[in-house]
């Protein structure tokens, strides 16, 4: 399993997170799963990439990965917070290691345990837009750590036939038990060193695009898709 940094959860955020990561298995192994390959993950594609998925999308992941890239070794960045130390718990479950850090807690320190990661070897999970949204919007971070350490991008999209929405800032998605999922795997993405702000700018729209495409719920704003 890939390796987790030190941040350790309470005894109960540890059991909490392990009971719900076995729950996620057993109704992951219920689901109809589909998988579209356009970036070579479930090849022979050896370079660590940044794997980039929405934050509501993050229950069925994690199993995703465990079925169809276990020979991948990955890491999720996590929030510092008792949320995160329970889905680091959870992750645990499905042999993946977790980063703990946000925008506004342990940054720098994940930030270097992120390139670490990827120097290593490893793939890193991000969602862009939490880990309290807006919504399916991209934020820089992800743009900026793909341009720092080389790692390619690789947009990610999920569609459920049929699931249950919390009332959630980002309207999490949990699917029914024998339902159908689509997962979509873009081809990966290079952002090259150096941009100009308005290049930098051009390629986190071009992968907020991408990654919004299908979605029924994309609050509008300027910049996003209508």
């Amino acid at each position: 399993m890939a390796k987790t940094t030190e941040i350790r959860g309470t005894g109960k955020q540890r059991i909490i997170g392990s009971v719900a990561g076995w729950g996620l298995r057993l109704v992951g192994s219920t689901l109809r799963i589909k998988v579209t390959d356009n970036s070579g993950l479930s090849g022979d594609y050896a370079k660590p990439v940044l794997w980039a998925f929405w934050h509501n999308t993050v229950f069925v992941m994690p199993y995703v990965r465990l079925k169809f890239f276990r020979h991948r070794k990955v890491v999720v960045l996590t929030s510092a917070s008792k949320d995160g130390a329970v889905l680091e718990s959870a992750v645990k479950v499905c042999d993946i290691g977790a980063v703990r850090g946000s925008s506004s807690r342990r940054a720098v320190a994940a930030l270097i345990a992120l390139r670490k990661a990827i120097k290593e070897g490893l793939d890193v999970c991000i969602t862009p837009d939490g880990p309290r949204g807006p919504k399916y919007r991209l934020q820089a971070g992800i743009i900026k750590m793909a341009e720092a350490t080389g790692a390619p991008l690789v947009p990610i999209r999920v569609n459920y036939s049929s699931c249950w929405r919390l009332k959630t800032w980002d309207s999490f998605r949990i699917p029914k038990p024998f339902s159908q999922v689509e997962v979509i795997l873009e081809k990966p993405m290079e952002i090259e060193q150096g941009l100009s702000v308005e290049l930098f700018e051009e390629k986190r729209l071009a992968v907020e695009r991408c990654m919004q495409q299908g979605l029924d719920d994309v609050p509008y704003e300027k910049g996003q898709v209508e």
